[in-house]
């Protein structure tokens, strides 16, 4: 039976990929709750198989082209810029940016609860999209509209904070990783012109053990502060006495 493609062609415009066999499309499109109230116009089955394709298909276009984009950065610094352009929020983004919520097809139950804005649905059928496209025209197909959609405004507009490190999520890893209790931010001093601030953040583990740090923003403030305290236990480790 032949497949409704009525509507597809604006989104086809968007992606900038004229499908050969629309089907792809219309199942990456299709949210799994539609399927028991499925119509002849509908695809037969839903995104969830394209959503795992579209996510092995993304971790390679995003590591390609990190590896060419940053030749001289280290495994660690690939991995965790990867996992930031990879995951929900980010595919998320991206998903709303190419208007891809008012093309899906969704249940009537999913539709009255606001399926068509919920971050997950957008970024698992953003991953099933790009599997649609990468069985239709192949890689370089998706590779164009990964490259358009998600990786060219993040690494233009991010490549300096993909590639800074992430002193927050190493402390935050350390603590878990001794059964320790998650540490706390806070500002504790701003100074300076509007245009202009320094901000003060400090960070506290337990009663015994807090530090701080100062930045131009709060985020670079807490990314300081996230040094001093790392710094900290690890004088602890070597049997040191903790600076206050």
């Amino acid at each position: 039976m032949p497949i409704a493609v009525s509507g597809l062609a604006e989104l086809e415009l968007v992606l900038g990929h004229e499908f050969r066999d629309p089907r792809w499309l219309l199942q990456a499109l299709t949210h799994s709750s539609r399927i028991p109230e499925r119509t002849a116009d509908d695809s037969p089955g839903d995104n969830e198989k394209l959503e795992f394709l579209g996510d092995a298909v993304l971790e390679l276009l995003v590591s390609e082209e990190l590896v060419r984009t940053f030749p001289d950065w280290r495994e660690g610094q690939l991995s965790k810029s990867r996992s930031r352009l990879v995951n929900a929020a980010s595919l998320c983004i991206a998903a709303q940016t190419i208007g891809l919520g008012k093309h899906l097809r969704l249940s009537r139950g999913e539709e009255k609860t606001g399926g068509r804005s919920k971050s997950a649905i957008l970024a698992d059928a953003y991953e099933a999209v790009v599997a649609a496209i990468y069985l239709d025209g192949g890689l370089d197909a998706a590779r164009r509209f990964v490259r358009k959609s998600l990786i060219e405004g993040a690494l233009t507009a991010a490549a300096d904070a993909l590639g800074r490190p992430d002193h927050k999520s190493a402390l935050q890893e350390l603590l878990q990783a001794r059964g320790m209790p998650p540490c706390n931010y806070r500002v504790v001093d701003e100074s300076g012109p509007d245009h202009e601030k320094t901000f003060c953040v400090e960070v506290r583990i337990t009663t015994e053990i807090a530090a701080a740090g100062t930045g131009k923003t709060k985020k670079e403030a807490e990314q300081a502060a996230a040094v001093a305290a790392l710094q900290q236990l690890c004088a602890v480790d070597e049997g040191r006495e903790p600076k206050s």
